[in-house]
């Protein structure tokens, strides 16, 4: 009788374990969504109408959920908590960024590509195992700033150009086409000059510019702060006119600058598209259509040449993607 109950116990403990195992071994539910993240290189109005394309891509997609994460700061350690934070937290499966420095991140970027599909946007960073880039071709709208500056000063001039960081690919890749559309020309480039970011260094760089070099002609604002940034400099000093600006995208002050004949002109990228695309283009590699990519890797959206004659138009169109407001 001892040696039954035993025995009961005995088959009673081995189906208990057998059953813990069985349940500790089961696969877990599939995922019925995709997430992916879309983070941005700084915070700014730039990154707000992105984020508004990201919003409509992520209502026209049932089966994905995107995560959009402003950079609060402009370093490359806020960046990678953030790309940290989408793949450990977030359980991100695809991320869409505009890396700050793609040398210094090259090994995050390429270990991140391992764990999730990576695309790049707005700016590059080509050496990288990221799948493709989405964005302008930004040397080709460094030429474009520059034949504006050219049809802004026909007799020439000296002109200052201003730029967040020189690091970024966006960055040198449009000052280099800058460079290459004024060759030849009697307009001369005087220096690159980098305020890291901080939109009250990059008023004062403008204000530095003019009074180191009183003959200047002209500015040019690589990034979309700049312009309003140049103006504001320019107003300081009452050269609004004297002085011409040619810079980049489309804040609200650089749209008014151009309507008021303050700022001759403007290369506007198309952040919507970038942050619209985006999220449509991960969806669609993530469900195994590997088509989208382009065999060159980039998929370039054209920016859009603002000057005062069109400017009223595309405010209007701006102001429909953004539900008017």
């Amino acid at each position: 009788m001892k040696r039954s109950v035993q025995n009961q116990f005995a088959c009673l403990l081995a189906i208990i374990i057998l059953l813990s195992a069985a349940c500790g071994s089961s696969p877990e539910p599939a995922k019925t969504k995709h997430k992916v993240a879309f983070i941005t290189n700084t915070a700014s109005n730039f990154w707000l109408i992105a984020q508004k394309g990201c919003q409509k891509a992520d209502a026209e997609l049932p089966d994905v959920d995107v995560v959009f994460k402003m950079a609060s700061g402009s370093t490359t350690k806020d960046q990678d908590r953030y790309i940290n934070e989408s793949l450990r937290r977030d359980a991100a499966d695809a991320i869409a960024i505009s890396p700050i420095d793609p040398v210094a991140q090259k090994q995050l970027l390429n270990d991140t590509a391992k764990k999730a599909l990576l695309i790049t946007q707005d700016s590059d960073a080509p050496d990288s195992d990221r799948a493709l880039y989405l964005g302008a071709d930004n040397r080709a709208a460094g030429r474009q700033a520059g034949e504006l500056m050219k049809q802004a000063l026909p007799k020439g001039g000296k002109i200052m150009v201003f730029v967040g960081k020189r690091e970024l690919e966006n960055s040198h890749d449009r000052f280099e086409g800058l460079k290459e559309a004024l060759e030849g020309s009697k307009v001369e480039v005087i220096d690159l000059m980098t305020d890291g970011n901080d939109y009250s260094k990059a008023r004062d760089n403008a204000l530095e510019a003019m009074q180191k070099h009183p003959d200047i002609a002209g500015m040019v604002g690589l990034w979309s702060y700049n312009g309003p940034a140049i103006l504001r400099a320019l107003q300081a000093e009452n050269k609004v006119g004297k002085i011409k600006i040619v810079c980049f995208d489309d804040e609200k002050e650089t749209l008014e600058g151009i309507k008021q004949g303050s700022i001759f002109g403007t290369v506007a990228q198309q952040p919507f598209e970038y942050g619209y695309q985006s999220v449509q283009l991960m969806a669609k590699i993530l469900k195994g259509d590997k088509s989208v990519i382009p065999e060159s890797k980039k998929l370039f959206i054209p920016p859009v040449v603002v000057q005062r004659g069109n400017v009223d138009d595309y405010k209007n169109k701006l102001d429909q993607l953004l539900g008017g407001k």
